[in-house]
C-alpha cells in the first residue's frame, strides 16, 4: 500500500482572495464620484423629456384648433356668431361636433385633453381671438390659443407659459 502524505501548506503560501479595506474604500469612492456626476445628467434628461412632451401636446392641441377653424370656414361645422370660427372650449374638440350638417355624425378633433407634463394637471391657459396675444386671462368666448399654466422656466431660459 502506498502511503499518501498530507501536504500541509503554510498560511503564507496560500493565494490571497478578496479585497482589503483600503481597496474597498477606494472602489466605493470612485463609484460615489461617478454616481454624483451622473445625477445631474439624469435630472436634465427628465426635464428635457417633459419639455419635449409639453411642446408635442401644445402642437397637438393647436393643430386641433386649426382643423376646427378650417372646418368652420368651409361651413362643415356650425359655429356661434362672433366666435370667428374657433371652438368655444377644448372640451368641444374632444366631444366632437355635428359634421357637414348630418346630426348623426360627429367629428372629433382631439382624443383627450392632454395632461400638462410640467404641472401634472389637465389644466391649460386659453386665449380667445379678442384677447391680447400675451394675455394670461381668457374671455370665455372661443379658444384661439393654448399655453401652459406653469410659471417655471425651461432649460433654454424661456418661460413655459410663453411657448
Amino acid at each position: 500500500m502506498r502511503c499518501h502524505r498530507l501536504r500541509v501548506r503554510n498560511r503564507n503560501t496560500l493565494p490571497q482572495s478578496g479585497l482589503t479595506l483600503l481597496e474597498l474604500i477606494i472602489a466605493s469612492a470612485i463609484l460615489l464620484i461617478l454616481a454624483s456626476a451622473a445625477l445631474p445628467v439624469f435630472k436634465f434628461t427628465v426635464i428635457r423629456a417633459k419639455e419635449y412632451e409639453l411642446r408635442r401636446d401644445l402642437r397637438e392641441m393647436r393643430n386641433a384648433i386649426n382643423l376646427y377653424k378650417d372646418a368652420a370656414d368651409m361651413n362643415l361645422v356650425r359655429v356661434k356668431v362672433g366666435s370667428e370660427g374657433y371652438p368655444p372650449d377644448l372640451e368641444t374638440l374632444v366631444k366632437g361636433v355635428p359634421f357637414s350638417g348630418d346630426l348623426t355624425k360627429k367629428r372629433r378633433f382631439l382624443r383627450h385633453i392632454p395632461i400638462d407634463p410640467i404641472t401634472g394637471r389637465a389644466e391649460w391657459g386659453l386665449r380667445g381671438v379678442q384677447d391680447d396675444p400675451d394675455s394670461m386671462s381668457w374671455n370665455g368666448e372661443n379658444v384661439f390659443d393654448v399655453y401652459s399654466k406653469s410659471q417655471g422656466t425651461a432649460l433654454d431660459g424661456t418661460k413655459y407659459s410663453d411657448w
